[in-house]
């Protein structure tokens, strides 16, 4: 996770881009994911929907999803697992992409909690990658170089 922490790590907005590409390998039925704007995003940082179900008996779940692109070994704590779980309506679900992991308590509250929170960090994208067949760690760089240019 360290090559796309440093990839990302002074462009944030582009690592919500990238976090809403993993959510959309890792849930193929989402059926729209937008990354919202920078500034007054309602402390989320993409909304989106998932269809479950197929034909006339399927329905859209509306979810949201917050990206915290942190270097591996610093975790996701309570504040920030908080105001996901905060922004969270009414039947409503949420992603949480991170390079890196919960903290113990972070995690121990989400599962105690039963919050309704799907959590895709470092070791999850990893296997994400790895599933994407993409040809080995070389055509992942590429692909991540191509879609998300670093800095010039």
């Amino acid at each position: 996770m360290k090559g796309i922490y440093d990839h990302f790590s002074s462009r944030p907005n582009d690592f919500e881009h990238f976090a809403a590409d993993l959510v959309k390998i890792h849930l193929p039925t989402v059926v729209s994911l937008d990354v919202t704007r920078r500034s007054r995003d309602g402390g989320r940082d993409a909304i989106g929907l998932l269809q479950v179900g197929t034909g006339g008996g399927d329905i859209l779940l509306d979810f949201s999803m917050e990206a915290k692109c942190y270097k591996p070994g610093n975790s996701v704590g309570v504040r920030e697992l908080s105001r996901l779980i905060s922004r969270l309506r009414h039947r409503q679900f949420g992603v949480l992409v991170t390079t890196s992991h919960l903290d113990g308590q972070a995690y121990k509250e989400l599962k105690e909690d039963r919050h309704p929170i799907i959590v895709i960090a470092g070791g999850d994208i990893a296997n994400i990658v790895t599933a994407s067949n993409l040809p080995g760690a070389a055509g992942w760089k590429a692909w991540l170089n191509k879609t998300y240019p670093p800095l010039s």
